[in-house]
């Protein structure tokens, strides 16, 4: 009975973990991202990305600041030193996509500021 129990609420967790939305922590973190990135001040956007500690590869290719991926946000802003910065993650797209994956990590990360 107890096992039971134990895998029902492991799989309940495992269903509301997948679904949850974005926190209220990462939402702050990415506006923070954003703001840094149409500064086209490198010092402020690398101080920025190492006070929350976010990694480049993971997020840029799904960053969306007000509407645009944060690289064109960037050059939009007229941040060409950012936007230079971090080219090498927003160009060409390879995907390897485990079917078996539970989690989805294709979700975009979308901040309006």
């Amino acid at each position: 009975m107890f096992k039971t129990l134990t895998i029902a609420g492991a799989a309940l967790a495992m269903t509301f973990s997948a679904n949850a939305a974005m926190t209220p922590q990462m939402e702050t973190a990415l506006v923070s991202v954003c703001k840094a990135g149409a500064s086209n001040s490198n010092y402020q956007f690398n101080n920025t990305m190492k006070s929350y500690r976010i990694n480049k590869s993971r997020i840029f290719p799904r960053l969306v600041c007000n509407g645009e991926s944060f690289y064109n946000f960037a050059l939009n802003a007229g941040a060409e030193k950012t936007a230079a910065k971090i080219a090498p993650y927003a160009i060409g797209k390879v995907t390897i996509k485990d079917i078996a994956q539970t989690e989805q990590d294709s979700d975009l990360y979308v901040v309006n500021f």
